[in-house]
């Protein structure tokens, strides 16, 4: 019988701000339409839906963003600008008023998504990883940690493609705050230390092509640069 030798997978790092510290990635859980405007643009009402959760791979994260491959398979790639929130405690059914003791700290990230593919995926109830678990699909920026403050309720969150601005709208426009998602999420799943959750993303989100140039950011946060190449 053969008997194969892998190495172990390398670990995901991402940068910490104002240390040399690296966030090592558990998971990643991502949250749907969770900006009324959003849920709009998808053809769902958000006033009658529950917050619902879906992962992305762990190496589909680009620290601190930069070139990024334009995915194959698509013809309809389009951005998703987020609140993305990095766990230092995890826990079952952690209650709305303990979840922000358990955040490290916060970042911006784009959830790059294949919407052909998922709305085919939506059509025939399959699953949505062919849409949103692609390579390179979540770009990230270094991790501000809650210890040097917290993005304002208010904080604006945008993106701008080309130097256009495609996105614009506030935190607090989000239907399930942090502590929510949170609570929330950890009822299906045990969070751990090392778990990242991409919160939702504001209305506006379109196609992007090749060779366009994606810039987001939220007040109090570092800049996401990418280039799709």
């Amino acid at each position: 019988m053969t008997q194969y030798t892998f190495a172990p997978p390398a670990e995901t790092l991402i940068p910490v701000v104002g240390s040399d510290a690296l966030f090592p990635v558990r998971r990643i859980y991502c949250v749907g339409r969770n900006y009324a405007e959003h849920a709009r643009e998808m053809g769902v009402d958000p006033d009658r839906e529950p917050p619902f959760f879906f992962s992305k791979p762990r190496d589909a994260v680009v620290p601190s963003g930069g070139n990024i491959p334009f995915p194959p398979a698509t013809n309809n790639l389009q951005h998703e600008v987020e609140l993305v929130v990095a766990m230092a405690k995890g826990g079952k059914d952690i209650p709305e008023a303990e979840a922000l003791s358990h955040v490290y700290g916060y970042a911006t990230g784009i959830d790059f998504t294949r919407r052909d593919l998922q709305m085919i995926a939506r059509e025939k109830c399959h699953p949505w990883e062919p849409g949103k678990g692609m390579d390179h699909g979540a770009p990230i920026t270094a991790i501000v940690p809650a210890t040097a403050g917290t993005p304002a309720a208010d904080a604006a969150i945008w993106l701008k493609v080309n130097g256009e601005t495609r996105q614009s709208a506030r935190l607090n426009q989000v239907i399930w705050s942090v502590p929510e998602v949170i609570s929330r999420l950890s009822h299906y799943f045990e969070l751990a230390p090392g778990d990242l959750i991409f919160t939702g993303t504001p209305g506006g989100v379109s196609t992007v092509v090749r060779g366009d140039s994606l810039t987001c950011g939220i007040d109090g946060l570092p800049e996401l640069k990418v280039v799709l190449i």
